[in-house]
């Protein structure tokens, strides 16, 4: 008996999306968008207008935290938004495990099981943000006020200083 086939990771999110009433346009870049530098690079926007998709592990679960690009997230205050203990980076299978999408490629929405999301308000400042697709090669553009719709997202100050 062969193993299923293995759905590419774009093809997930924007199955995902359209469950949400979406219908994103995904940007290729080939050289990558891995990090928020050079998702703005690739993209031609401000490092401020990428969403950073971060996901920590805690006492209670995962927590995601949507980031702005030139931000920093303060792990105390995420804690504190989130009201659980024990709160750390999530390594890459931990990320996997929570999301189905590895590390650079995670997408804000879109995976195997709802999470508690945290949205960096300063991405409400920007008429359009940026956020992976699913691979560190795939982007795609969103308002702050429907990422928020689509993740259930709730607006907490995230950013370190």
């Amino acid at each position: 008996m062969s193993e299923p086939k293995k759905v590419p990771a774009t093809e997930r999110f924007l199955t995902a999306a359209a469950a949400l009433g979406l219908e994103p346009h995904i940007a290729t870049f080939p050289d990558g968008t891995r990090t928020a530098v050079d998702a703005a690079a690739a993209v031609g926007c401000d490092v401020a207008q990428i969403v950073k998709s971060l996901v920590f592990a805690s006492d209670a679960g995962p927590v995601l935290a949507l980031v702005a690009g030139d931000n920093r997230c303060d792990l105390a205050k995420l804690a504190a938004a989130a009201r659980v203990s024990g709160l750390r980076q999530a390594n890459a299978d931990e990320v996997r495990a929570a999301t189905g999408y590895a590390i650079g490629g995670v997408p804000p929405f879109g995976h195997p099981a709802p999470m508690p999301t945290f949205i960096d308000p300063d991405l409400f400042g920007h008429g359009t943000v940026w956020a992976a697709a699913g691979t560190p090669r795939h982007v795609f553009a969103i308002e702050p006020t429907v990422l928020a719709d689509a993740t259930g997202g709730e607006s907490a100050d995230l950013a370190e200083g």
